[in-house]
């Protein structure tokens, strides 16, 4: 018979044994656990991550802007009359036009008023002319005969001079020398005038001579203006009128100057894009990049092009805006005339980089650390930091040049910071509109 005593010890014994046994299995579970768990973040298992992989990148951005002819024939106010003109008259805006067709009419109120005081002018001037030659005449006629008295003065002074002592009185003979002498000086100065005034005359008449000419450049100007009232096209085509910066067109009654160009006849056989770029979109934009052009008036067909000149500064498109954009000129692969016309509306987009077999990482998963750019990485014992070179971006997701390789699994937020507590903005990189996923992808994990 079995002692109770010792099969009761027996029993506390396996039960001990047990409870021993369960707490060394609880135990290495807890320690396997640990080693799964990441060790440099409160509560790890709350962080979404990423696991990346070699994808396509495209990065297109759009445009919108205008048609512009490649070539075209300027209209000008005539180059060779001064301003102003006043417009009377102007053809449409767009209007067909045939070669020899009135296209400009200016007002000739301006020109016969101008015409008429340039005749009142030049009358004026030969009048005076006519007045100041009689004049000098007549003072030189009058300044000879005063020269000619002077002459028969000292003649009669020298014929009878008093010179003998013996008839006549000192005085008398001393008086006599004294009015040679004043002969003599009487006709120098009369010759003199005469010469002086001789001068005079012929300054005033050469002043009067320029005068008559600048009064008849003045009529030739006026008349050549008139005959240059009316602005013929010169060949076929569309006309199309200047804008300024407002969008407005010249108008009738508008005051033009000389060389002025106010209209254009473009060349519909070649057309271009004139299109504008967001400066924060403008990072690679450079000439012989491609894109795509679409005519808003039609819809559902777009136009391969290629960037053929970029603006070298950035200027706002309307004053006192701080947007600015970059002026680029999209050149056409074809024009077709029949959907095509100057001053359209176009929609473009420009492909300023495409690349195969990159690694994309999403912006939220970028961080900054003291200057350099930081991923977190998830490895064995948890997440680590690791230190990226960034290249192109988009709006979403940036490029990731050296320091990652396809499957490595990417913390979205901050592991260092608890589940909730705000994190330090993203590294920003020049955004750009989001391409479309093109081949490859990306899968997201949660973990």
């Amino acid at each position: 018979m079995k002692d109770p005593m010792k099969v009761k010890k027996r029993k506390t014994a396996g039960r001990a044994s047990r409870r021993l046994g369960l707490a060394a299995v609880a135990i290495a579970a807890l320690v396997a656990l640990g080693a799964f768990l990441p060790l440099s973040h409160p509560g790890g298992v709350d962080v979404p991550t990423l696991r990346i992989e070699k994808t396509e990148f495209v990065r297109r951005v759009p445009a919108q802007g205008e048609l512009k002819a490649v070539r075209a024939t300027p209209i000008s106010v005539p180059a060779g009359v001064p301003g102003p003109f006043r417009i009377g008259w102007l053809a449409p805006d767009g209007s067909l036009v045939k070669k020899g067709d009135v296209v400009i009419r200016f007002d000739s109120s301006a020109l016969e008023k101008r015409l008429v005081d340039a005749e009142d002018d030049l009358r004026g001037a030969r009048l005076q002319m006519d007045k100041e030659q009689l004049s000098g005449l007549s003072e030189v006629r009058k300044l000879e005969k005063d020269a000619a008295m002077a002459r028969v003065e000292l003649e009669n002074s020298r014929q009878f001079q008093k010179k003998d002592a013996g008839i006549f009185s000192r005085s008398e003979i001393i008086e006599s020398d004294i009015d040679q002498q004043l002969a003599i000086e009487r006709e120098k100065h009369a010759e003199g005038s005469q010469s002086t005034h001789r001068r005079l005359t012929g300054t005033e008449l050469d002043l009067l001579r320029i005068k008559v000419r600048q009064a008849d450049a003045k009529i030739q100007q006026a008349r050549a203006g008139l005959q240059a009232l009316a602005v013929t096209a010169p060949h076929d085509g569309v006309l199309i009128l200047k804008r300024n910066w407002r969008g407005d067109t010249t108008r009738v009654g508008d005051d033009v100057w000389n060389g002025q160009p106010l209209a254009e006849i473009p060349d519909l056989s070649a057309m271009q894009a004139e299109v504008y770029v967001l400066e924060a979109d403008a990072g690679g934009l450079k000439a012989g990049k491609t894109a795509t052009v679409a005519v808003e008036s039609a819809p559902g067909v777009t136009y391969p092009a290629r960037i053929q000149r970029v603006d070298a500064l950035a200027k706002p498109r309307i004053p006192g805006s701080p947007v600015q954009y970059f002026g680029v000129t999209l050149e056409l692969s074809k024009t077709d005339p029949r959907v095509m016309k100057p001053g359209q509306r176009v929609q473009a987009t420009l492909l300023l980089d495409e690349r195969k077999d990159t690694l994309l990482v999403p912006r939220q998963a970028v961080f900054d650390r003291e200057g350099r750019s930081v991923v977190y990485r998830k490895g064995r014992h948890g997440f680590e930091p690791v230190e990226v070179k960034l290249g192109a971006s988009t709006m979403g997701r940036i490029i990731v040049e050296s320091g990652l390789t396809a499957g490595d699994l990417l913390a979205l937020r901050d592991p260092t910071r608890p589940a909730g507590e705000p994190a330090p903005k993203p590294v920003q990189r020049p955004s750009a509109p989001p391409a479309p996923p093109r081949g490859g992808g990306v899968m997201i994990t949660i973990g």
